[in-house]
């Protein structure tokens, strides 16, 4: 595949910026050729562990980074580069801008783009003097996925970047058959339920929508989607607190479209985010949400249903899935529509890329 748009990540595993990436390569796919690059790992790996990278195989490419610096990976990127002759080239994260940015510049390719999905690490002073590095060498045009992103990197590195909001796909998370979609996943017909889609990492404050369950009248079950390191102790959680057939975990779901279709309520308790996709595809689906205002959270969502509670607060959690269980106002769907399609975040991408030319 020659002259495609290259999106670079560090690796191919389930994540919010992982899906943006194969998000965008898959619309831009309608206008170029699309590949998505990881640094580490390889395909058979990667599928295996995430099974929804069998639809987009033959768009991906694997270069195995060794841990720590791999001084090979440099060279690799440049002959690659030189090989494909790329569109563009889009860089997801540090790691990325560090090794595929300047490579890309040494290749020749003139469109460079570079998204910044969050700005944590760039409170540590080692890691703005590597980022302030990478963007000296790759020349890139610089990307923050919310206003608050691109504030804080002004504020690190003393770069402006443009806004580009994260955007999903409307037409696949849309309103449908809730009975068909509960059915699917083995949920019952009769009860509220309210949804959580995260990595059970203590970050995504899963413990915090458990607490919460605990302290809501009964009746309403809480759904988990996601694994990771907590899932075991989260069991023991809802265990402790008597809320364990309350609260179902289902692992990692494929079909998130029909888990969101299977809800009443979103709810997002996380103690730190960028700009959630999660939060945009629930609201696609039509779902009101209830969140921890964190990060870019609040950019993220339809501020006529929406409700939003301080992190680290269990009873306000409970009080705001309370409300939002006996109804809403506002128009979830209608904000995503009109404020972060994914057929908007790629057209803007594909503008920036035409204008570094």
């Amino acid at each position: 595949m020659r002259n495609p748009i290259i999106h670079v990540v560090q690796h191919l595993a389930p994540g919010g910026l992982e899906v943006m990436a194969l998000e965008l390569a898959r619309a831009q796919a309608a206008h170029r050729p699309t590949l998505v690059l990881s640094l580490e790992g390889d395909a058979d790996s990667a599928v295996a562990a995430w099974p929804r990278l069998a639809q987009h195989r033959d768009q991906l490419l694997f270069l195995g980074k060794r841990p720590g610096l791999d001084a090979t990976l440099l060279p690799r990127l440049v002959a690659l580069f030189r090989r494909l002759k790329p569109w563009a080239v889009h860089t997801h994260h540090v790691g990325p801008l560090l090794y595929a940015g300047p490579a890309a510049r040494l290749a020749g390719v003139k469109r460079r783009l570079h998204t910044e999905h969050d700005a944590w690490h760039l409170q540590d002073a080692k890691r703005r003097a590597v980022v302030k590095l990478a963007l000296r060498l790759a020349r890139p045009v610089l990307v923050a996925d919310a206003p608050h992103v691109a504030a804080a990197v002004h504020a690190a590195i003393g770069a402006q970047p443009a806004v580009v909001l994260n955007g999903v796909d409307t037409a696949r998370f849309a309103p449908g058959d809730k009975a068909a979609a509960r059915a699917a996943l083995g949920l019952p017909q009769d009860v509220p339920l309210v949804g959580v889609a995260a990595r059970l990492e203590p970050v995504k404050g899963v413990d915090l929508a458990v607490a919460a369950m605990a302290l809501l009248p009964p009746g309403a079950l809480l759904v988990v989607a996601g694994d990771g390191g907590q899932a075991q102790a989260l069991r023991a959680q809802a265990a402790a607190l008597g809320v364990a057939e309350r609260v179902r975990f289902l692992g990692l779901v494929q079909d998130m479209a029909g888990f969101y279709r299977a809800l009443d309520v979103y709810c997002l308790p996380s103690r730190n985010e960028g700009l959630p996709l999660a939060l945009l595809e629930a609201q696609s689906s039509g779902l009101p949400v209830v969140a921890t205002r964190v990060g870019g959270v609040p950019a993220a969502v339809d501020p006529l249903s929406a409700t939003l509670v301080p992190p680290e607060d269990p009873a306000a959690l409970a009080a705001g899935l309370q409300a939002a269980l006996a109804g809403h106002g506002g128009d979830p769907r209608g904000f995503v529509l009109a404020h972060a399609s994914l057929e908007a975040a790629a057209g803007a991408y594909l503008t920036l890329a035409e204008e570094a030319a």
